[in-house]
This record gives C-alpha cells, sequence and structure tokens, in this order.
C-alpha cells in the first residue's frame, strides 16, 4: 500500500477543489475520469491520470489499486434531467461499485461526498443539522431522491460490508473552478451580469467551495467511520444573496419579489423545452417547490469535532466573480 489518493469527480468543481488542498499538503493524488471528459479543472496539477467509469467496474478495480485513501466526490448534479434512471446509476449503482472497489483493494479511508440535499429542513425555518428527521418522501426531484438513497447505501456498506466510509454533506459551493458551471455559478453569473430582474422568497447555505475542500480532508483525518458531517457556511435569503453578488460588480440588486405559484406554468414551458433542446432549463417545477423551503445549516459539529472553520459567503462570492472576469464568462 502507498499514500496514494484517488478522487473522483476531479474535473468537477468540488472534486477539483478537493485535489488542489490534497496537492497543497504534499499527497500523492490519482484522479479517475471518462475519456470524454473535459481536463480544464485539471491544468497545471501534477496528478496521475485513470481513465475509467463509475459504471465499469474493470476501470474501478484499476483507479484503487494501491491507493490508501479514496474521496468519492463524482456525482451526477442537476436540478433537471430528462432521463431520471441515468441519474440514479450514477449516483447509486456508481457509488455502490467504487466503494466496494476500494474496500475490496484495502483501501484504508473513503470520503463519500453527498449533499444536505438528504438532510431534513426545519419549518421554522431554523438551520437543520445532520440529526433533524427526514425520510425519502421529503425529497423533492430527482437529483435529491438519488442522493438520499445513495447516501442510505453507503450508510448499509459501513454496517454491512465494513466499508470505511465517511460522509460529508456540503452546502451550496460557490469559489473559483466551477467551469460547467453548476445551477449554483449559473445563478451567480446571471446576477453578476444583471439578468436577474427578481428573485423568490427562499433561502440558502454558501460556503466557498475551498472550505469544502478543507473539510473533506478534515474529515478523512478526523471523521468517525458511518457519521455525516455538514460542511456548510452562511445562511441567507436569496434577495441577500443577490444583494451581495450585485455589490461586489457595482449593480443595484433586484427589489421585486415574485410569488412562486404563477411561475409554475413557465417551468413546465421551459422542461419542455429543454427535453426538445437538450439544454437544462433555468426554470424547473423542482426547483420551484424546493424554493418554497429555507435551506438553511449547521455546520457546528463538523466545528466542533473535525476543526472546520468556514469563511464568509461574501469572500466566495468575490473569488468566483474574480474568477469567471479572468475566464471571459463576466465582461
Amino acid at each position: 500500500m502507498t499514500d496514494l489518493t484517488l478522487v473522483t469527480g476531479a474535473t468537477g468543481f468540488v472534486g477539483a477543489a478537493v485535489v488542489r488542498a490534497l496537492l497543497a499538503r504534499g499527497a500523492k493524488v490519482r484522479v479517475l475520469s471518462r475519456a470524454t471528459s473535459s481536463k480544464q479543472n485539471l491544468q497545471g496539477l501534477d496528478v496521475e491520470l485513470a481513465v475509467g467509469d463509475l459504471l465499469d467496474p474493470d476501470s474501478l478495480a484499476r483507479a484503487v489499486a494501491g491507493c490508501r485513501g479514496v474521496y468519492h466526490v463524482a456525482a451526477d448534479y442537476r436540478l433537471w434531467v430528462p432521463d431520471p434512471q441515468e441519474m440514479f446509476r450514477a449516483n447509486i449503482d456508481g457509488s455502490r461499485a467504487l466503494l466496494l472497489a476500494a474496500k475490496h483493494a484495502g483501501v484504508e479511508r473513503i470520503v463519500y461526498t453527498s449533499s444536505v440535499a438528504t438532510l431534513g429542513l426545519n419549518p421554522d425555518h431554523t438551520p437543520s443539522d445532520e440529526f433533524t428527521p427526514v425520510g425519502l418522501a421529503d425529497m423533492i426531484g430527482t437529483y435529491k431522491k438519488s442522493k438520499f438513497l445513495a447516501e442510505e447505501e453507503v450508510k448499509r456498506l459501513v454496517r454491512d460490508e465494513q466499508v470505511p466510509a465517511v460522509i460529508v454533506n456540503p452546502s451550496m459551493p460557490v469559489g473559483p473552478g466551477d467551469v460547467k458551471p453548476t445551477p449554483t455559478g449559473r445563478m451567480v453569473v446571471e446576477a453578476a451580469s444583471g439578468k436577474m430582474p427578481a428573485y423568490v422568497d427562499t433561502g440558502l447555505n454558501v460556503v466557498h467551495v475551498d472550505d469544502v475542500a478543507q473539510g473533506h480532508l478534515l474529515a478523512y483525518d478526523k471523521g468517525q467511520v458511518g457519521e455525516r458531517y455538514i460542511l456548510g457556511g452562511e445562511n441567507l435569503t436569496l434577495a441577500q444573496i443577490l444583494g451581495l453578488i450585485c455589490g461586489l460588480v457595482g449593480r443595484k440588486p433586484p427589489t421585486v419579489q415574485l410569488p412562486r405559484l404563477p411561475l409554475f406554468p413557465l417551468a413546465v414551458i421551459a422542461e419542455a423545452w429543454g427535453r426538445i433542446s437538450g439544454i437544462e432549463p433555468m426554470l424547473t417545477v423542482d426547483s420551484l417547490k424546493m424554493a418554497a423551503k429555507y435551506m438553511h445549516y449547521s455546520s457546528a459539529r463538523a466545528e466542533r469535532e473535525l476543526g472546520y472553520r468556514p469563511r464568509p459567503a461574501k469572500d466566495a462570492f468575490a473569488d468566483a466573480i474574480a474568477w469567471y472576469k479572468a475566464q471571459g464568462v463576466l465582461k
């Protein structure tokens, strides 16, 4: 066994941040990536590339061979998908296959990246934590359902197969390197570009992507197998978020608050066009349903047990905007 560490999802937003954090502390890193994936986030990084796929068992066996640790960050993260089974296969079946391959290869520790999407929410808008009651019926949309079931499968593998996995639940990561971009990144770009003239009443938890990456490393070092840790940041309303973003680019923030109900027909039309065009719609039925809830979370457990220390949300937005400007996405 070597000190080699495998990271899945390393070409993505959070995965690339985890790779950078590992390299910064001198780790040797191997990344699992499909042959067709963009390697933009890996440019200039000293990593070993293992070509493969979560649904290809042979490629997983090769990827985990000789590794001491694994960070399973890869996931299909879309708020809308034309074929739900595609997302279930990637997020549930792929996670199971990778964790079992890692266990059979003798990997000592696995950090599995879940999401706050799997957690319960408090109706009074107070921050929820790792122990807030929740069930599959509370999950809105394919992504949340897939991540909830994937996390349940990870817990089963820990219990029944002795897979040495620790679970982390990042909230809404923001920062440099969101090349796709994620739905969160799209919101930052649209707001900074002055293309969000109105908003709905909802609440989100914003965290710098580099703090999420450090939280992964802390979970590997200090987390308890089978336990989960929220890696969040600052709880804000959407109006406050847009105010921060617009303030950083010198724009006037939107002042019009839209009711959700009249937007549902527009979401149906947007999804129908998405099925025809293949382009993910900005507005979806599930996103409107989720907006009815304040997605506020507490990272107190990670702070207490892991030493996790997130920075203010404004710093995350500032770094994201600077990166988008450098990439030519924002003028």
